[in-house]
């Protein structure tokens, strides 16, 4: 259960897909059950999480959050989510810092060239795929 799960963390990091079944996943019950000074990190997709409750609990002082994606993306430049001294906001790159975009590019031409020269591909994605990617 993912409330008794939040209760004993110190650190809750999401890696979900945004799907129907993932929509604020965690929700007001999960991010009150979270210890006072726990941290959410949050790198999947900003539909996961309840916007509106994670607000409330970082408004309070009560939680940290480590956010790289948001729910609505990007952030209306009002959002109070910019001025909060408890929230540390990256413009959705966490999975590309580094030498993790010239990885990513490698491994794309790898598979281009695999598919023009009629060879198996190593990271095929099928249409079946497509509803649990993130």
């Amino acid at each position: 259960d993912l409330v008794e799960l939040a209760a004993g963390v110190d650190v809750l990091s999401i890696h979900a897909p945004a799907l129907a079944q993932t929509r604020h996943m965690v929700d007001a019950r999960v991010l009150e059950a979270l210890r006072d000074g726990a941290t959410l990190v949050n790198t999947a997709r900003g539909s996961v999480v309840d916007q509106g409750a994670l607000e409330r609990e970082l408004v309070a002082g009560r939680l940290w959050a480590v956010l790289d994606v948001t729910e609505p993306e990007p952030l209306p430049g009002d959002s109070i989510l910019f001025d909060l001294p408890n929230v540390f906001l990256t413009p959705h790159v966490a999975g590309a810092a580094g030498r993790e975009t010239r990885r990513m590019a490698d491994l794309a031409i790898a598979e281009i060239a695999r598919f023009a020269q009629g060879e198996p591909l190593r990271h095929e994605v099928t249409r079946n795929m497509l509803t649990t990617l993130a």
